[in-house]
């Protein structure tokens, strides 16, 4: 589809979407019966997922409709699957939460990544229906430039080949609009000289022109130079942009402001020229300290003193905040900045208390000791990362008890252990995050590297998990380490009633 085809309120994703609960909708109900003779045919169609109970499902229907309505002069249909009354079809189609959004591609899913408001799925739906690179002319230059919040466009003259531009169009055309011009007016009108590639924005300054070699850029210098200006120099951080600043992996500097402070302004203006010194290698953005109070706790923000500041590393996740004493005075804020991009910034680790014994089967770890504990190369260790409020971790606990109590004659080679993965913090030296819960790993004995169990949660299996993947010998009637046999043996446990989860 040419952009001179779509309507320029529908790029501009800009239109003040009313969300209101009997609002017009254009959204298609699928069901096993239908599915494929609606969904196969269609060269797009963006299709929810949901479920009646679900909350966030709840909060993106309104979006969900006006977005359908809007969309559909354009030819782009949005549809929906209700996944209690589809089970199936749901299963099918890989869905393990709600709600989960595919574009379909006759009949190919991909995971949607875009926003969940009804402007940004617009936007993002339009960008789906152009090819990855548009054809920009004299007739169509000023809407193009103008029909998202960051838009690329290559000036060319017939010439010039920019294979690095192409490839960067194919990876990127989700996050925003590519074009290619060789029309003279064009790029006089844009007073450049060919090839040159711009970035055309809604915010800061209005145009970036990238400074090197277009010619000779690989693709890896396109897609830096488009991460470090595709963001506002310093935005206020919310639920609906944070996919952004997540995507691009840099480190994010937080202003943990109240809104209603008086001084909140005077704040971020002080911080836009460090924001712009370390642009391109830190985010810097503010937050609602009252609205995200408990997202301060998990960056190790330890009270609610605002304003403060930390720095996040969105690879390792280390935090790195500045003594909430000091608030946001530039002096200190800018030398822990520059600490933190030297290198010599040391992480924030949370970590409970080291338990004055442990008098269970099942070794309690906490973060001060994780690699005393579990970088032991003389043993082999099997580490149940859980939070206290989950179900599933609660249900696994006396399996889990049960696997410790059978190894329990053993804790000089094989230790069984857990760790309350919200109040502890993985430090640098761990090569995973922890991404749910419960999720376990095993650490054979005199190696670094973690084995993932993804079988059932039932005792026999982790039984023998562990009797596959263990280095050191099982049977205390087996001297270790020069150690005398043990006395205890290792007897066979009838495993408590268990019923296999998700």
């Amino acid at each position: 589809m040419r952009l001179s085809l779509v309507s320029s309120a529908v790029l501009l994703g800009v239109a003040s979407f009313a969300v209101a609960n009997d609002a017009p909708s254009e959204v298609i109900d699928l069901t096993a019966q239908n599915f494929e003779s609606l969904v196969n045919p269609e060269s797009l169609i963006l299709v929810e997922f949901f479920a009646p109970w679900c909350g966030h499902c709840k909060a993106l229907a309104p979006h969900y409709d006006e977005a359908s309505v809007t969309l559909k002069p354009q030819g782009i249909k949005l549809a929906k699957v209700d996944c209690v009354d589809q089970a199936e079809l749901c299963q099918q189609h890989g869905v393990s939460g709600y709600p989960t959004l595919k574009v379909f591609r006759n009949g190919t899913p991909t995971d949607y990544s875009g926003p969940r408001k009804a402007d940004g799925i617009v936007s993002y739906m339009v960008k789906q229906s152009l090819p990855a690179i548009s054809d920009v002319t004299s007739a169509n230059f000023e809407e193009f430039k103008a029909a998202d919040k960051v838009v690329a466009i290559a000036f060319v003259s017939s010439s010039d080949s920019i294979p690095a531009f192409a490839e960067t169009a194919e990876l990127h055309r989700d996050d925003l609009l590519f074009g290619t011009t060789s029309d003279p007016e064009v790029i006089k009108a844009a007073g450049v000289t060919p090839p040159a590639l711009v970035l055309y924005r809604s915010f800061d300054e209005p145009q970036v022109i990238y400074s090197g070699s277009v010619s000779s850029a690989t693709t890896e210098d396109l897609e830096n130079f488009i991460q470090e200006n595709s963001v506002p120099l310093l935005d206020e951080l919310s639920a609906e942009n944070y996919a952004i600043y997540s995507q691009a992996k840099l480190p994010l500097a937080y202003l943990f402001i109240v809104p209603t402070d008086p001084k909140r302004e005077q704040y971020i203006e002080a911080i836009k020229p460090l924001a712009k010194k370390f642009q391109g290698k830190l985010s810097f953005v503010s937050i609602d300290a009252t609205k995200y109070g408990d997202h301060g706790k998990a960056l190790n923000l330890q009270e609610e003193k605002w304003p403060s500041f930390v720095i996040q590393d969105l690879v390792s996740l280390m935090k790195f905040p500045l003594d909430q004493d000091l608030g946001l005075d530039l002096a200190k804020v800018t030398e822990h900045t520059e600490a933190y991009v030297a290198g010599t910034l040391q992480p924030s680790l949370k970590s409970q208390p080291v338990p004055e014994s442990q008098d269970e089967s099942v070794y309690t770890l906490v973060g001060k000791e994780f690699d005393s504990v579990v970088f032991d190369d003389e043993k082999d260790v099997f580490l149940e990362f859980y939070a206290s409020w989950c179900g599933h971790c609660k249900r696994l606990k006396p399996i889990w008890d049960d696997l410790g109590s059978r190894y329990e004659a053993i804790k000089d080679r094989l230790t069984i252990a857990k760790m309350e993965a919200t109040e502890n913090d993985l430090p640098p030296s761990v090569p995973f995050r922890v991404g749910g819960f419960p999720t376990l790993k095993f650490k054979p004995a005199g190696s670094r590297d973690f084995i993932d169990y993804e079988g059932d949660r039932s005792l026999e299996s982790l039984i023998e998990f562990v009797e596959s993947n263990a280095k050191n010998p099982l049977d205390p009637a087996v001297p270790f380490k020069g150690q005398k046999t043990a006395s205890a043996k290792i007897t066979a446990q009838t495993p408590a009633e268990h019923h296999d989860e998700l």
